[in-house]
């Protein structure tokens, strides 16, 4: 069956729209990323996804026909935590390869994914291609205490297609919300997911504990997986089909600011991580504490997966 007749149920307007059923998202976008839909009813089905907005069933659904597809990554004997990096920096410098170094360095196997969705942003991956120590090409295994880069293109070249409707139609569609979520790794994972919206949170977690998936979810700097180097955000964890929240949000007026770089670009943001790494320029507090988190959650799934041999991290 084609995409026609989810279009009918879809795109019947924000009050006429029906929701589909898991299953039937999971075929649909099955399709979609099969190349087996025509450039007219991909745009249909981004422009009624925008309008009526995804259930967490139908996300569900979607992220199931994505990781079916993937090019999925070995892990190694430690969990994976994975950092997908979209929207890069319009602002404020873009840390997320500062936050996967640190990882790194406490051991961890790290994954950044990602691709460029806007031309004027500074990527993460642009800053850790100039880096002391630049990422991995992501290829095979994922081995500890590295950190490891794989383009969206790389993982599914129907998901980059997706991604790349934007382009033709100015709008985000549900893949940009899809790669925040999806695990590309076959083995233990910690998704460390980012939203700009409280409602998003709320779907983001409404959708991890469908899938039985574990993740850190936090408002992030700008839409990126990392935290405000300013200002402690909130952090949720998801794991063993609970959540819970490890980190409150810090309130009130901020007594100092970190040193952070004057300038966003690549060289500037690049030039400030391995200072950072090298001991001459302090971790902002809350990067700090989000990567406390992440150990400690990459200690607990190592303890629900493999519990006869729980492996100790670094605090």
């Amino acid at each position: 069956m084609g995409i026609s007749a989810y279009l009918k149920e879809i795109a019947r307007g924000s009050q006429g729209a029906r929701a589909l059923p898991r299953e039937q998202a999971a075929d649909l976008m099955g399709q979609l990323l099969d190349g087996r839909c025509s450039d007219l009813e991909i745009g249909a089905f981004c422009v009624a996804m925008r309008v009526k907005g995804e259930t967490p069933e139908e996300m569900a659904g979607f992220l199931d026909a994505i990781e079916a597809r993937l090019a999925l990554l070995s892990a190694s004997d430690r969990p994976v935590v994975v950092l997908p990096s979209y929207n890069g920096a319009r602002r404020l410098p873009v840390l997320t390869p500062l936050l996967a170094q640190l990882l790194a360095r406490k051991g961890l196997p790290v994954l950044v994914h990602g691709t460029a969705t806007e031309d004027s942003r500074v990527t993460a991956q642009q800053v850790l291609a100039r880096l002391e120590h630049p990422a991995a090409a992501a290829t095979g295994r994922l081995d500890n205490a590295t950190v490891y880069l794989a383009s969206t293109a790389q993982l599914h070249s129907g998901l980059q297609r997706l991604l790349d409707v934007r382009r033709s139609l100015g709008l985000r569609n549900s893949a940009h919300s899809l790669v925040k979520l999806m695990n590309p790794v076959r083995g233990p994972a910690l998704v460390v997911g980012s939203y700009t919206h409280p409602e998003y949170a709320e779907a983001m977690v409404a959708t991890h504990l469908l899938r039985g998936s574990t993740a850190l979810l936090l408002r992030g700097t700008e839409g990126e997986p990392v935290a405000d180097a300013r200002r402690t955000p909130r952090m949720d964890l998801v794991l063993g089909g609970e959540l819970s929240c490890v980190q409150t949000a810090q309130t009130g007026p901020l007594a100092t600011l970190p040193e952070l770089p004057t300038q966003i670009d690549d060289a500037s943001t690049a030039a400030f991580v391995d200072a950072v790494m090298r001991g001459e320029a302090a971790v902002p507090e809350p990067i700090l504490l989000q990567t406390e988190h992440i150990m400690r959650a990459c200690k607990a799934l190592e303890a629900a997966t493999d519990p006869a041999s729980v492996r100790r991290l670094s605090p």
